[in-house]
């Protein structure tokens, strides 16, 4: 599920809250029960947006990143192992301050994947190693699958919507790598075609999130889950994840450093391992809470998490491209 990183900041981040409004003004539209059917919807629309990620991930990008089992190390212990405890760690010092499903919501932001589109396309703007982060990055997705009702299950005793954490970990992979696998197996026959048409479907996964983001926040306005919230709750959020973020980055920073890794495993290290996937987040949702009225509330810190993420990573990337490009012009002029 990758796009463009210009296009996510030009109009992505701005949609969503434009989701959430809509959301707001007519939660009949898009709660469970209503019209437009959100639930046969989102199910059939997470299936083809992920057979179509199989369709367009390239098998020989994977094999170039696959032997730097260091990094991949690395990466995936940053997110599925510092990431939680870090997180774990929050919401017990800012109990007296959340509510148990805000709490619930950083559990599960902490216990995500890492982003796809993002860390791969920040990688290559700062000059890192964009194999090596194609490869952590998807590796991430299939392992997300069991570890994060997993984590969810060990934090915060969540197995999922049919209560059996067994059941919760089948019916994401059901939703998730089953159709992923297809989309591998079509690509000798459908590749092409969808190489041509990228575009395009770049921007129905983007419009397909902003469903699943729209009929989780109608279900919550109408239970009226946001009765008795302010402007403060946003405040709180934000810097909450703002916590986060910096904690995993200097964690990224202060184990590539003391790995040696070169200026491009460090780059894709900090960019693969702080990072978390607003569009396996939303999808793991629906399956995983189902109908549960709170998911909106649940979903508001990865919401953002992502827009800090990728603001904050669309200010270092160039500089770190700079620093790259001046080191070697610097020994250029010395030959």
């Amino acid at each position: 599920m990758s796009v463009p990183l210009k296009r996510r900041v030009d109009w992505f981040l701005p949609a969503m809250a434009g989701a959430v409004v809509l959301a707001a003004l007519a939660p009949a539209w898009g709660a469970t029960g209503g019209w437009l059917h959100a639930e046969t919807v989102t199910k059939v629309g997470v299936m083809i947006a992920f057979f179509v990620y199989g369709l367009t991930l390239s098998f020989a990008a994977l094999k170039g990143g696959a032997m730097n089992w260091r990094l991949h190390l690395a990466v995936q212990m940053g997110t599925f192992l510092i990431f939680p405890i870090a997180g774990y760690g929050l919401v017990n010092v800012a109990a007296p301050w959340m509510s148990a499903d805000l709490r619930f919501g950083f559990i599960y932001l902490c216990a995500l994947p890492s982003t796809i589109s993002s860390s791969v396309a920040l990688t290559g703007v700062a000059r890192g190693n964009v194999p090596g982060a194609v490869f952590n990055a998807t590796l991430s997705s299939l392992l997300g699958v069991v570890l994060t009702p997993l984590w969810l299950y060990v934090l915060a005793g969540v197995a999922g919507a049919q209560g059996d954490l067994g059941s919760a970990i089948f019916d994401v992979a059901r939703m998730l790598v089953l159709p992923m696998a297809l989309g591998q197996l079509c690509r000798p026959v459908l590749g092409a075609w969808a190489a041509r048409h990228r575009a395009k479907l770049q921007l129905t996964d983007r419009l397909l999130i902003l469903f699943l983001i729209y009929a989780t926040f109608c279900d919550s306005f109408a239970h009226k889950i946001w009765a008795g919230h302010s402007l403060t709750l946003l405040v709180g959020i934000t810097v909450g994840s703002g916590v986060l973020f910096a904690v995993l980055v200097f964690a990224m920073v202060g184990i590539a450093r003391s790995l040696g890794f070169s200026h491009g495993d460090r780059v894709a290290l900090i960019f693969c391992g702080s990072k978390k996937s607003l569009a396996q987040g939303v999808v793991m949702a629906k399956v995983l809470l189902a109908a549960h009225p709170a998911a909106g509330l649940v979903l508001l810190p990865l919401m953002i998490y992502h827009a800090l993420q990728l603001v904050v990573g669309g200010i270092l990337a160039p500089r770190w491209a700079s620093s790259v490009e001046g080191k070697a012009n610097a020994l250029a002029s010395r030959g």
